[in-house]
This record gives C-alpha cells, sequence and structure tokens, in this order.
C-alpha cells in the first residue's frame, strides 16, 4: 500500500434522478503517465437500495462499478472500493440513515451483507487491482451510539464474512473520529490501516460549509496556527502521526486514504502545509490519495487564493502542488 493517487466521486452522493458517473477516462490516463497507481472511490449504497430495502440490491447499478474496474485495470492502477455512505452511517447527513449501524442489528447485517456480495462478485481479482475500504471516517466514542468496542466487533465479523468467500482479499479499515486516530485494537486483523491528512482542520477545511467548525475562525496561516491547543507546524504533525508509527511498528500496514486543502484557504498557505505534510509520508514510506482529482481539494481548478495553473493534457493543473504529490511517492 505504498500506491498513491487520488479519490474519484463518480458514485459519492445519490440524489433522487441522479445516476452513477461514468468513469473519466482522461483523467485516469492523466495519473497513469505520471506514475500515480492508485484510485478510491467513495460509494453511497443508496444507488443500488431503495427504501431501505438493503437485502434487495439492484445488482445492475454494480455494472457501473465493474467498469471503473476495467478501466483502472487497463491502465494498470489499484481501485480501492469504499463505502462513503453505508446502511446506518455517514459521516456527513447521518441523520438520512433510518437504522444505526452501532445500535441496529438491521445495519450491521446489512453491512455484513453487502461486503459478502462484493467479495463473491469480485473473488479472483488480484489484490494488486482491488481493496475493500470497509467504512469511511467511523466517529468518535458518543457519537451516534458508537463505541470502539461496538466499531471493533462490526469490524471483525465483517472482515470474517468477506475472507469467508475470499480469504486473500487486500482489506482496509479507516481510523476512527472520523479516521483521524489509530485502531491498535485491530492491529491483529492483518488488514491496511488507513489514516487521514487533515489536521489542523482549521487550516484544510477553512470556510468548508459542511463542517459545523468552519464557524468564526480567522484566515488560516502556516506554520504557527494555533488549533485544538496546539500550535501547528512539522514538529506538530510528526507528533500527531505518532500513534499511526505505533501501530505500524506492531506490523500493520498503514495508507493515507484521503488528505487535502479546501479552496478558501490561501494557495501560500496550503503549499507550505503541504510541503510539510506530504515530507512526512514519504519519510513514512505511506501511499496516500487526495480527496479529489478535479475540484476544491484537487489539483486541477482547486480554485483557491493565489493559485496558478498549467494547461496540461487538457486540464487545468496546480503545477507546484504536482510537483509535490509527484515528489511524495514512496516508489519515485
Amino acid at each position: 500500500m505504498t500506491r498513491c493517487g487520488f479519490n474519484f466521486q463518480w458514485m459519492f452522493v445519490w440524489r433522487e434522478g441522479r445516476q452513477p458517473a461514468d468513469p473519466n477516462l482522461r483523467a485516469l490516463d492523466f495519473l497513469a503517465d505520471r506514475g500515480f497507481r492508485f484510485v478510491r472511490l467513495p460509494l453511497d449504497y443508496r444507488f443500488w437500495t431503495k427504501d431501505w430495502r438493503y437485502f434487495e440490491p439492484d445488482r445492475s447499478v454494480w455494472e457501473t462499478i465493474d467498469r471503473y474496474l476495467d478501466a483502472t485495470r487497463e491502465r494498470g492502477l489499484h481501485l480501492c472500493l469504499n463505502l462513503h455512505r453505508a446502511p446506518g452511517y455517514c459521516i456527513n447527513a447521518n441523520h438520512l440513515e433510518r437504522h444505526n449501524l452501532w445500535t441496529d442489528a438491521e445495519a450491521q447485517d446489512a453491512f455484513a451483507f453487502l461486503w459478502r456480495e462484493f467479495a463473491a462478485r469480485y473473488r479472483g481479482v488480484p489484490n494488486e487491482l482491488l481493496s475493500f475500504d470497509l467504512l469511511n471516517e467511523p466517529p468518535s466514542e458518543g457519537q451516534y451510539g458508537f463505541t470502539r468496542s461496538v466499531h471493533e466487533a462490526v469490524m471483525r465479523r465483517t472482515v470474517a464474512e468477506i475472507r469467508s468467500v475470499d480469504p486473500l482479499r487486500e482489506i482496509v479499515l479507516d481510523g476512527v473520529g472520523g479516521g483521524h486516530y489509530a485502531i491498535p485494537e485491530l492491529s491483529d486483523l492483518e488488514v491496511v490501516h488507513s489514516c487521514r491528512g487533515y489536521m489542523p482542520m482549521a487550516l484544510s477545511h477553512y470556510r468548508a460549509e459542511w463542517w459545523d467548525g468552519h464557524l468564526g475562525l480567522p484566515e488560516p496561516r502556516y506554520p504557527g496556527l494555533v488549533w485544538g491547543g496546539v500550535r501547528w507546524n512539522a514538529e506538530a504533525l510528526r507528533w500527531f502521526y505518532q500513534p499511526w508509527r505505533w501501530v505500524e511498528a506492531e506490523g500493520t500496514v498503514v495508507h493515507v486514504g484521503e488528505f487535502g486543502c479546501h479552496r478558501e484557504t490561501p494557495n501560500d498557505v496550503a503549499l507550505r502545509w503541504f510541503e510539510d505534510l506530504l515530507g512526512l509520508f514519504r519519510e513514512f514510506g505511506w501511499g496516500f490519495a487526495l480527496w479529489q482529482f478535479e475540484g476544491p481539494f484537487g489539483i486541477v481548478e482547486h480554485r483557491r487564493p493565489g493559485a496558478t495553473y498549467e494547461t496540461i493534457e487538457g486540464f487545468r493543473v496546480d503545477r507546484h502542488f504536482l510537483e509535490l504529490l509527484l515528489e511524495a511517492m514512496p516508489s519515485r
């Protein structure tokens, strides 16, 4: 899991009448041509589930996922399937769920059922091409009835369900507390642990309207931003990731499933932060996936104040940011 790349939101948020997007072949070509090898695909189960009938999925929708896999396979890219919205839980707009993954057996049964179905569907696809990231960003203790012990039980059960069908499938578990905090209690499962690259949130999510914490924040600076009782710089970032290094020292593979900086943060501030963050990822030998290829967190048209762009293969790319990503790739 030293693979590096991007998250693509092709089947990200369901709305009435919305269909999954086709794979962006031009973007995948751009990745492959520059040595990126990782595509994380956040999924919303509502694209194939109607009226919470979890055990009656519209499997024809999964043919679109098959096409995503075909497109990445043809380019030598690894596809990581992730449930961003799962039966009973999503870090965004969780109130839209009828059931609760942490307290309701029906949601837990549906979660295990869904991953068992994917395991059967993709059995035999090599791990070089496909992995399963079971749940995006589980919450913090006390949110929505979440406890670490319940989370551990749900993940152990689901890993066992997958391995009963496809024993060798590469599996990824996100950290808790929105993906930020390590899960040593699951270090014996021989799965990849996925962390995040968003700290400090007051910098990476400045004016991000979906995050309640953005309200009233001053314009960030870096280094030296004080947030959460910490003065953030390269050493503070190193300290923040130390629990993940301890888990890694026990033999667990660590990967950065998401990181990035919202478009409202001044670009010079964002780039100084990225230099420190990506420098650590390279030092640690961690692969990573930027949240978005194109858009407010991406390398294409992110629109951070002060950014300049260069047209590359038809995309308006932040060249400086792209070079930072390329330099940080462990395999280079």
